[in-house]
């Protein structure tokens, strides 16, 4: 297997994918000759051209809307928002329009939109580009969710979401652009709905996403060596969520802790967190915890920044706690 970056497992899918069926477009800022601000796509523009691979002017709903309009009339547009917390500017037509339109035309339309956006912090970008903003999409039905956590996941997924025929909002981290990871040789997919027990156990199910998934096994690693087992799960896809993974898990550990990095408030733990207790209440033997941001807000400081993201520090503390330790 080769040991790819995060952000070439990005380019690989696009490539192979664009590769394999011509109404495959990719466009956003920066996209073409640049290769993007983070560098995350060059050589596209040169192999596929300009007709295929675009850049667009910095409008956000400019790039959205040309993308539900080339998804609706046959192609299969992947547009680039450079950072996910500028979906904002555009939820009207993500939420109301690209979400609900095959569900109000009765089927008649289909809508293979992939609108790919770097989240996250830690790389000092400060409040208004550094958010985790995946539960604003979850909350609308019509929409696919997805989160990789490692370059397997990125390439898997993303060739999923190219081939779906519903709206799919692919969020990678932008800090784990430049990590690197064993990528299968050949065809590689991976199913929407399926999550990845990384790490198995029996005192507490941690279930985490993207950055925080290295920071659950940081601290199982720590915990572990005092003889706590950490059982870590990855969804890789908020919509779908692989419930039975998690609630089988919580069967067998009898505690729930979620790592987000996102505000406590609404986040996507909470989702798991109430349908754990609906459906495997009787399973737990104490309350879900949640690992969240100190605070609402991403500060630029650096040592702030580290301060407010969830930590092994954190997690392990959280553990001793449910463990009454």
């Amino acid at each position: 297997m080769a040991v790819i970056t995060y952000r070439e497992a990005v380019k690989r899918a696009l490539d192979e994918e664009m590769a394999r069926d011509e109404n495959v477009i990719f466009f956003g800022e920066d996209v073409g000759a640049a290769g993007g601000v983070f560098k995350v796509t060059p050589g596209l523009w040169e192999k596929y051209g300009g007709v295929r691979v675009r850049d667009t002017p910095i409008s956000e709903n400019a790039i959205i809307g040309a993308g539900i309009g080339a998804a609706v009339t046959g192609l299969r547009p992947v547009v680039e928002l450079m950072f996910a917390d500028f979906a904002a500017v555009t939820l009207d037509q993500i939420i109301n329009q690209a979400a609900k339109f095959r569900y109000m035309s009765g089927g008649q339309l289909k809508v293979p939109l992939v609108i790919r956006a770097a989240q996250g912090g830690g790389a000092g970008f400060a409040s208004q580009h550094s958010q985790c903003v995946e539960t604003w999409f979850m909350h609308a039905p019509g929409l696919k969710v997805v989160v990789p956590s490692n370059p397997a996941d990125v390439l898997g997924l993303l060739k999923t979401a190219i081939r779906d025929d519903n709206p799919v909002v692919f969020l990678e981290h932008k800090v784990q652009y430049a990590e690197k990871g064993e990528v299968p040789d050949g065809e590689h997919i991976i199913p929407f709905g399926v999550a990845n027990v990384i790490r198995t156990g029996s005192d507490v199910t941690i279930v985490a996403t993207q950055r925080m998934v290295a920071v659950a096994l940081n601290a199982a690693e720590e915990l572990a060596k005092e003889g706590i087992s950490c059982e870590v799960i990855d969804p890789r896809t908020l919509v779908p969520l692989d419930l039975e993974t998690i609630i089988g898990s919580v069967q067998k550990t009898g505690r729930l802790m979620t790592v987000e990095e996102a505000p406590h408030a609404g986040g996507w733990g909470a989702e798991v967190a109430t349908r754990v207790t609906d459906q495997a209440i009787w399973s737990l033997e104490s309350p879900v915890v949640r690992v969240t941001l100190e605070g609402a807000l991403i500060p630029f400081s650096a040592p702030l920044e580290d301060y407010v993201i969830p930590n092994k520090g954190r997690v392990v503390a959280a553990v001793h706690r449910m463990l009454d330790i």
